[in-house]
């Protein structure tokens, strides 16, 4: 299956969480707004690194046993040439293209897993508080298309724990603004000062766009 393309003029709404494994809570709300709204609503906070490790987010997990983590469901999702998948998900034949940089890849070590909203940004940012069974879900998370994107591997190790005060991707610059606003609006998470500066600034420059959120509980 092709992913759809997640930068557009509203963002595909019913997103579930079956997808990642998860039990849907009993009552997730789903949220149209436009793009400026979204990022007016997010709320400003201190972040806060004590205490994080990666490990605290346990991810490239199977949740629903079909023999393909996280990561392969991604790319399977994502390629724009579909690949074979064979003994334990193994993935060949296939091809992808990395929109931060736009650039096509057909071998699957070229391309990274990018949390759209970092691990360590997202501890920041209020997953400090969570369960470590809330943070696996986040890590995992196939249940929306934008938290979780196949992107050039050096690419993604240059950005690293950054938000988009510090780096965004040489292109596409709005639609990654977009998918940001998204994932800290799926999630419930805060932003930093600098960081909301930066998402109002293309917000408010950016073509007007409505995005749709179904948050994660």
């Amino acid at each position: 299956m092709t992913r759809t393309l997640r930068w557009a003029a509203t963002v595909l709404a019913g997103t579930t969480l079956a997808v990642a494994g998860l039990a849907a809570p009993a009552q997730a709300a789903t949220v149209t707004t436009s793009l400026r709204t979204a990022v007016s609503n997010l709320p400003v906070a201190t972040e806060v690194r004590t205490g994080y490790n990666r490990d605290l987010f346990p991810h490239w997990v199977d949740a629903d046993g079909d023999g393909c983590n996280a990561r392969n469901e991604v790319l399977i999702a994502e390629a724009t040439t579909a690949p074979s998948v064979g003994s334990g998900c193994s993935l060949s034949g296939g091809r992808w293209y990395s929109y931060y940089d736009a650039a096509y890849w057909t071998v699957t070590s070229d391309l990274d897993i990018d949390h759209m909203v970092p691990l360590a940004e997202a501890w920041d940012s209020g997953a400090r508080s969570w369960t470590t069974s809330r943070r696996q879900s986040y890590a995992n998370d196939l249940g929306d298309s934008r938290p979780l994107v196949a992107v050039t591997d050096n690419v993604n190790q240059a950005k690293s724990d950054q938000d988009p005060a510090t780096w965004l991707p040489t292109y596409e610059k709005c639609r990654y603004i977009g998918e940001w606003v998204a994932v800290k609006t799926r999630w419930r998470l805060s932003v930093d000062t600098a960081e909301k500066n930066t998402l109002t600034s293309y917000a408010n420059s950016c073509p007007s766009v409505n995005i749709t959120v179904t948050h994660a509980y």
